[in-house]
């Protein structure tokens, strides 16, 4: 392992008063963010067909049935690649698809969670199970996606509320701003070395091998959670092309 660089050693006392220092810091940024939040909550809302179609495990569905009877709906739009193999699907979404996992949470207060894959459904319906994920799924026809995209971009996020059988968007954001959704980056945030990558502002000689054009999710050739599933035996094949299970790495290429 290559050597890195390491912060200076100090007492203890030093090292208390540094982060004090920090900590009033991060509590006036904690509480900007809830200004933030304060204001998106008052954010005006526009209607959307409630009857756009959507594809499910049971066949086309209208948007308003992916509330699942809640008020309100986070859809999480993964982008897809058609027809190509498990290894060559999008590494971001991956990342931010897979860290939602308990939803217990959100149905307590009446959200529920769910993707919109921009992938056929049967294809696409295949890469999930291979990830083991059990987020409700759904697969956006070409028809729709102007209705729901509407001009934006599939790795988005966007928040719906109904009142009674209508459908409102209420909030959309894309790019670093649905990092929420993962904790793996904030856990990282706080470690000494960060996330790693080459747009951090860090000292000389800590280690950033990650650029970010997508490099950071992958590792040898898929996204890097895909190597667990494969490790377990799961089947990566997503078009039908061959039996038995770990696909192994002749998705590479």
């Amino acid at each position: 392992m290559t050597a890195m660089n390491k912060p200076p050693v100090v007492s203890r006392s030093e090292w208390l008063a540094a982060i004090d220092s920090l900590r009033a810091r991060e509590k006036a940024h904690t509480r900007e963010g809830d200004v933030i939040a304060a204001a998106r909550r008052r954010l005006p809302m526009t209607e959307v067909d409630a009857s756009t179609p959507l594809v499910g495990g049971g066949g086309e569905v209208p948007l308003i049935d992916a509330f699942e009877g809640r008020a309100q709906l986070f859809a999480s739009f993964h982008m897809w690649h058609d027809g190509r193999a498990a290894a060559d699907q999008c590494e971001g979404c991956t990342f931010f698809s897979g860290q939602v996992r308990e939803l217990s949470y959100l149905h307590q207060r009446d959200v529920t969670f769910a993707v919109f894959c921009q992938g056929p459904f049967e294809e696409s319906e295949r890469y999930r199970r291979f990830m083991g994920w059990d987020t409700p799924w759904y697969s956006v026809p070409a028809t729709s996606r102007e209705r729901l995209v509407a001009g934006r971009h599939f790795g988005m996020k966007v928040c719906y509320l109904t009142d009674g059988d209508r459908v409102f968007e209420t909030y959309w954001t894309t790019s670093r701003g649905v990092e929420p959704m993962e904790p793996s980056y904030g856990i990282l945030d706080m470690t000494v070395y960060g996330r790693q990558e080459t747009w951090e502002d860090s000292p000389t000689g800590w280690p950033q091998p990650y650029e970010t054009r997508g490099q950071q999710f992958r590792k040898d050739g898929r996204p890097t959670a895909q190597w667990a599933r494969i490790a377990a035996g799961h089947d990566d094949d997503l078009h039908g092309e061959r039996s038995g299970t770990g696909g192994g790495s002749g998705c590479c290429s």
